[in-house]
């Protein structure tokens, strides 16, 4: 997924979009939409796992032992109902299947889960346990603040398409004479 992101993230990969044959356009925007795909499905997990983390620092500020494994699973539904209705209209991934996930962010995703093993709440640390939910919390940010780009570069390929559409550059017999 790296070397995509970045490709696509290039300043250069919008240039000339006013010349590009509109098959290339509609190219552009699906692996667009793949690697968003990947990216959403990436920070569900990274907030999952954020969630469960600051879920059990809650319940031990509450008294509950560190060994109360059961106390945290009794609280799963609960700590992973928070971000079930996200604010603002979203967007549904046009992909539900995310495919392949690897690069940078999971394996950071990975170390940050590896160092404060959430399937094993009774022997991770307050201390361990705060660091993660920090560090999940900074990833999170990162993957929304790509994601953002990737809906900045996606939004600029559809409006070069209805701008075609719309100034007589392209039809409809275009586009579905393309889908054979």
């Amino acid at each position: 997924m790296d070397q995509d992101l970045d490709r696509i993230l290039a300043d250069d990969y919008l240039a000339g979009l006013t010349g590009l044959e509109i098959s290339v356009i509609r190219e552009r925007r699906a692996e667009c939409q793949a690697i968003e795909t990947q990216l959403s499905y990436l920070r569900r997990m990274v907030q999952g796992r954020h969630d469960i983390a600051t879920g059990e620092i809650d319940r031990r500020r509450q008294g509950g032992a560190p060994d109360d494994v059961s106390g945290l699973v009794e609280r799963l539904p609960e700590i992973l109902a928070d971000r079930i209705h996200a604010p603002g209209p979203g967007r549904m991934p046009a992909l539900m299947e995310p495919g392949e996930m690897d690069g940078r962010l999971v394996s950071e995703l990975d170390a940050i889960t590896d160092a404060a093993s959430l399937d094993n709440p009774d022997q991770v640390t307050d201390g361990d346990l705060a660091r993660a939910a920090e560090q999940l919390a900074a990833l999170e940010l990162e993957v929304s603040t790509l994601r953002r780009s990737l809906f900045d570069r996606i939004d600029a390929l559809q409006a070069e398409l209805t701008r075609r559409y719309r100034e007589g550059e392209t039809t409809v017999d275009d586009l579905l004479a393309g889908a054979d």
